[in-house]
């Protein structure tokens, strides 16, 4: 976990082990969210990136009668 300081102009930096894990560039847009008393950014990625995000998903699950 990281501590960031929070600048006199309300900025913020993503230590760099996020940035590289998240695959962040600049420029990128981040939204920021407050839940339950703490702020989440969520990186906004174009919908192409998400082609193939299931794949390998198990679909033999039992589904409820009026999900078939």
């Amino acid at each position: 976990m990281s501590a960031l300081k929070i600048s006199p102009k309300y900025q913020v930096v993503i230590p760099k082990p996020i940035r590289e894990k998240l695959h962040l560039s600049p420029g990128q847009l981040i939204r920021a969210i407050v839940y339950n008393n703490r702020i989440e950014l969520i990186p906004i990625r174009p919908i192409r990136e998400m082609r193939g995000f299931l794949k390998g998903m198990d679909t033999t699950v039992e589904r409820e009668a009026d999900r078939t």
